[in-house]
């Protein structure tokens, strides 16, 4: 059984959550705040993280960047209307995605279960016997393990399925939509903003310079692309 952390001050929201997942069969950690979220996940069984972003004694933002120095579980942030500088920034500091209050049920449910797919899968549960290798970068699919220059990169899930997919498809552009679509799964709402905060993640942990990327690149107007030829 998966474990999903839901933080929010509000505790209506908290129980309603907890009440959807657990319907769902998932057990749930309930917390209030950002440092007893944090506090949970260092100590606790935990393979997802709810969190709001707006909360008392610490705020989710900062306890994403803590979670993220210990910890590559997904994280979906809650979000209210209009938050739309905090969404970017959740997603600046490592979270995978985000849902915005007033939430559907449905959605909520179906955006743990993509992601904890992911994450799952980056473990190793789900083997493909396939490795792509360009240049200087290998992604292992049977592993779920990506090296560059042969030194092990640590990747969240969502970063991970973006290079599994750019890396698959050498050289094919890829439009934020396409991405969002394959890796999300879901309507490219936002898509632009999204994917490329994700894109710059991955250029900072793979190219010697992101400024000047040799691999991950972006075709302006049209989207990005993995460039080179892939050794199998």
């Amino acid at each position: 059984m998966y474990n999903i952390l839901i933080c929010d001050d509000e505790r209506d929201i908290v129980n309603a959550l907890d009440i959807y997942l657990k319907s769902e069969g998932y057990g749930t950690v309930l917390s209030y705040n950002g440092k007893e979220a944090l506090e949970k996940v260092k100590t606790g069984d935990v393979q997802l993280v709810l969190m709001d972003i707006m909360m008392p004694v610490m705020d989710g933002i900062t306890a994403m960047v803590k979670i993220r120095e210990i910890s590559n579980i997904p994280v979906i942030l809650l979000t209210a209307k209009g938050e739309d500088t905090d969404k970017i920034l959740g997603l600046n500091v490592g979270a995978d995605d985000y849902i915005t209050k007033p939430f559907n049920p449905v959605e909520v449910i179906a955006r743990v279960k993509s992601q904890l797919r992911r994450y799952m899968m980056l473990g190793g549960n789900v083997q493909h016997d396939k490795t792509v290798r360009i240049g200087s970068i290998e992604l292992d699919d049977s592993a779920k393990r990506v090296t560059a220059d042969g030194e092990t990169v640590s990747l969240t899930p969502t970063e991970y399925e973006i290079l599994r997919l750019l890396m698959q498809n050498p050289d094919k552009v890829f439009s934020p939509k396409d991405i969002y679509l394959e890796v999300w799964k879901d309507t490219p709402y936002g898509a632009e903003s999204t994917v490329a905060v994700h894109i710059r993640h991955l250029r900072e942990k793979l190219e010697i310079n992101p400024a000047e990327p040799r691999y991950l690149k972006v075709v302006w107007g049209q989207g990005y692309k993995f460039e080179g030829s892939a050794e199998r």
